[in-house]
């Protein structure tokens, strides 16, 4: 596995959020396939996920420098049990950077793929229509497996997605939870994705966020390998640290200020 190589003499500063630890990863199709869950020490590392949100302390110079949204609806989605208020910080900033940001609107995501996309997706197209301009999906862990399928079945009413901490290989066999008598919770999600892959690939600009220290999704399993058009970030955060992250924040901030390309 190749050894990280941030830029010398940055480590103080982007330990403590100063700069960025975020890079993009051209080559990230060429890194190592998933062969399983985190490692144990890897799971461990968990306990870390409060020093990501502290980082947002010292990065909020470049959390303010952020481009400015031009208003359009952004929803995002909570990962596996995850409460919906989970992403109040990060919407907070959206909203804050000038996004109509909202709550998926079911409160915690209970881990029933199947059932979340179809009701997501009713939930986008009716927004759509009200707002009259196609939504960005933002989501974490599972929540980003829900976005990748309503963008999937309609491209028309999305014009974004941007995921963080997301399995798109494997399912529950690359996560923490393998073990688990509850692994299954998002293998259905991924027979469904493996199937659709090819017959009806995601046509919207996909963002993939992924993390070598996340402890509860091996960061193998997030890797797009089948989507053409998918860009991947590589971040240094915990798993659970992710959803309070400052580089995730702003690579979030960023791709969502980029041009619509729906039209």
């Amino acid at each position: 596995m190749p050894s990280r190589t941030w830029p010398a003499g940055a480590s103080v500063l982007s330990a403590t959020g100063l700069r960025s630890r975020a890079r993009a990863r051209d080559d990230a199709r060429d890194l190592a396939r998933p062969d399983g869950p985190p490692t144990p020490w890897t799971m461990v590392g968990e306990l870390a996920a409060p020093l990501d949100a502290a980082r947002l302390v010292a990065a909020l110079p470049r959390l303010a420098a952020a481009p400015r949204g031009d208003g359009h609806l952004v929803v995002d989605i909570p990962g596996w049990k995850a409460p919906e208020l989970t992403g109040a910080p990060l919407r907070a900033y959206l909203t804050r950077l000038g996004y109509d940001a909202r709550g998926w609107g079911f409160g915690t995501n209970t881990g029933d793929p199947r059932r979340d996309v179809e009701r997501l997706s009713t939930r986008v197209l009716e927004l759509v229509d009200e707002t009259g301009e196609p939504a960005s999906l933002v989501g974490w862990s599972l929540g980003g497996v829900i976005a990748r399928e309503v963008a999937r079945r309609h491209p028309d009413a999305v014009r974004r997605v941007v995921t963080y901490g997301t399995p798109v290989a494997g399912g529950a066999r690359h996560t923490s939870v393998a073990r688990s008598s509850n692994a299954g919770a998002d293998a259905d999600a991924d027979r469904v994705a493996r199937r659709l892959d090819a017959s009806s690939p995601i046509r919207v600009p996909l963002t993939v966020l992924f993390s070598r220290r996340d402890g509860v999704v091996s960061w193998q399993a997030c890797i797009d390998r089948a989507t053409p058009s998918a860009e991947h970030v590589e971040v240094s955060s915990t798993h659970l640290g992710m959803g309070f992250d400052p580089d995730v924040w702003t690579v979030v901030a960023d791709r969502l200020a980029r041009p619509d390309l729906s039209g």
